[in-house]
């Protein structure tokens, strides 16, 4: 008898270790599945409420940003404060509803005046050094000069490449609703 005690504590001992072993593999595993959806969970609330990577497509932006150039999109700044003149910003195109990426000119209450190739915001030349030099803005009206007065939550916008782009100079001031959010490079 006394072996065979011996053997049965001996494979109770043997099963309470394998017990233990699987209860142990199986919350490695539980914790494990757990930091991936964790991981699952936190890319996608960053990816969809706060930052996005965007593609930067065409040359509108030129000398700015390139064509394929890759740049965050900050989405949430815009809860706390209204978009500022000179950003960058993506926005869905009233001309086609997909995305464009412009700078913002003019802000609501804003007058921009188009005349002989330069901007002038509220009466006073705009000062632009982000365009490459001597490039000319003019108006895509059939009339020399241009005068647009933004509305209340509306934008003013115009790509870089000034010669290049397709923005308010064609669809006019843009609704607050239509900013995305600015880029940051």
């Amino acid at each position: 008898m006394t072996n065979s005690a011996t053997t049965l504590a001996e494979t109770d001992r043997v099963c309470a270790h394998g017990r233990r072993s699987f209860y142990s593999l199986l919350r490695q595993a539980f914790q494990i599945s757990s930091f991936f959806l964790l991981v699952v969970c936190s890319y996608l609330l960053i990816s969809h409420f706060l930052l996005q990577t965007v593609k930067v497509v065409g040359r509108s932006m030129n000398p700015t940003l390139s064509d394929s150039q890759r740049c965050l999109l900050n989405l949430w700044i815009y809860r706390f404060h209204d978009p500022q003149r000179s950003e960058i910003v993506v926005l869905r195109d009233p001309g086609d509803n997909g995305f464009s990426v412009k700078r913002i000119v003019a802000r609501p209450g804003d007058s921009v005046y188009l005349k002989d190739g330069s901007v002038y915001l509220n009466g006073c030349k705009l000062d632009e050094p982000y365009l490459a030099p001597n490039t000319p803005t003019f108006s895509n009206s059939n009339f020399k000069d241009q005068l647009i007065v933004c509305g209340k939550d509306q934008y003013y916008l115009l790509g870089d490449n000034r010669l290049n782009s397709v923005d308010s100079r064609s669809y006019g001031p843009v609704p607050r609703a239509n900013l995305l959010g600015p880029l940051m490079r």
